[in-house]
C-alpha cells in the first residue's frame, strides 16, 4: 500500500507516530514537572534545563561519538540546573515563580551561548526500533520508527505512579507536597525532600532535551524546543499530577502538534499554520479551565492549592 492509496488513513497512521515522536519531551518533562510539584513546587524552570539538555547531550554526542553518553549529561545538566533552582528557593522571602522565570532565562541563554559551535556539525542519533520495516509505505514506517527513549518513558509513568503510591520516599514527598507542617512535625527535612525532588525533574527534563537534539528533530538550533518546557506544566495540570496521564496528555499534546504536517503530507495546506498551533491552545485552553479560584483539582498536592 503506497501513500496515494493510504490517503486519509496515512493521516491517522502519521498522527499516531507523531504523537510518540513529538509526545516524547513532553513526557520526560512532564514527568519530571509532577514530580516536583509532588512535592509541593512548581519549576516553571524546566524549558531551560529542556534546552540545556539539548544542547548539552548534543556536544557530548559529538565529541564523544556516542549517543548514550549525550543522553546521560543532558541528565545531569537538567539536574545541576535544577540543584540551582532548588538552593535558591530556600532562601527566606524567594519566590517558586520568580526563581523558575529566572532559571528558564539562564538555561536557555547558557544554552545558546555554550552551543554556537555546535550548530553546524551533525552528531550521533539515538537507535530507534523500526517496527514498520515490513510495510513498502515511507509514511507507515517513519510513525512506526519507535525511538528507545519512548519505551523508556512508557516504563516509567507505571515506575512513578507505584513510587508515589507504595515507595517509602514516594509517600515521603507525597506528604511534604500535601502539608509542610504535617511534614515537619513527623521531622521531614522538608527542604532537602524538595531539593531533591527538583533536581530529579531536572534530570527528566534534561533527558526529554537530548531526544529534541539526538532523535526528532534530529539536530541543535536555537529553535528547538517550541517552549515544550512550558507547556509540561499545563500537561501536568491536565493530567491531574498522574503520572500515568501525564503518559496519556503527552501522546495527546504531541499528536495535536502533528496533526499540521500530517495533513500536509496529503495536499491539504489550508490553515497550515493554524494547526501547527494547535498544542498552543490546548494549553490555552488548559489554563484557562484551571485558572478558578473556588475549586481545588482532585490529584494538586495541597501545598501548591495555597500558593
Amino acid at each position: 500500500m503506497n501513500e496515494t492509496e493510504m490517503g486519509y488513513m496515512g493521516v491517522v497512521i502519521a498522527v499516531l507516530g507523531g504523537a510518540i515522536r513529538v509526545g516524547t519531551p513532553f513526557l520526560f518533562v512532564s514527568l519530571g514537572e509532577c514530580l516536583t510539584e509532588k512535592s509541593g513546587r512548581i519549576n516553571l524552570g524546566l524549558e531551560g534545563n529542556l534546552i540545556m539538555g539539548a544542547m548539552s547531550g548534543y556536544g557530548v554526542a559529538y565529541l564523544s561519538g556516542s549517543a548514550w553518553l549525550g543522553v546521560l549529561v543532558a541528565g545531569i545538566a537538567g539536574m545541576l540546573l535544577g540543584l540551582i533552582h532548588g538552593l535558591l528557593c530556600q532562601q527566606p522571602r524567594v519566590n517558586d515563580i520568580a526563581v523558575g522565570i529566572a532559571m528558564m532565562l539562564f538555561g536557555t541563554g547558557l544554552a545558546f551561548y555554550l552551543g554556537k559551535a555546535f550548530i553546524q556539525p551533525v552528531a550521533p542519533r539515538l537507535p530507534a526500533l523500526a517496527l514498520g520495516s515490513w510495510s513498502d509505505s515511507s509514511v507507515l514506517r517513519a510513525a512506526l520508527d519507535i525511538n528507545v527513549l519512548f519505551i523508556v518513558g512508557l516504563i516509567l509513568a507505571p515506575a512513578m505512579a507505584w513510587f508515589f503510591r507504595n515507595a517509602k520516599w514516594g509517600l515521603i514527598v507525597r506528604t511534604v507536597g500535601e502539608s509542610r507542617d504535617a511534614a515537619l512535625a513527623m521531622g521531614l527535612n522538608v527542604n532537602r525532600v524538595r531539593l531533591y525532588a527538583t533536581m530529579a525533574g531536572g534530570f527528566l527534563a534534561g533527558v526529554g532535551g537530548s531526544f529534541l537534539s539526538l532523535y526528532y528533530p534530529g539536530s541543535w538550533n536555537e529553535g528547538l524546543s517550541s517552549g515544550q518546557g512550558l507547556m509540561a506544566v499545563a500537561l501536568v495540570i491536565f493530567a491531574r499530577w498522574n503520572p500515568i496521564y501525564c503518559l496519556y496528555a503527552s501522546l495527546v499534546f504531541g499528536g495535536a502538534a502533528a496533526l499540521g504536517p500530517a495533513l500536509q503530507s496529503v495536499g491539504i495546506t489550508g490553515g497550515y499554520y493554524l494547526f501547527n498551533a494547535a498544542p498552543y491552545v490546548l494549553t490555552l485552553a488548559v489554563m484557562i479551565l484551571t485558572s478558578s479560584s473556588k475549586q481545588r483539582f482532585a490529584g494538586m498536592p495541597g501545598e501548591l492549592s495555597n500558593r
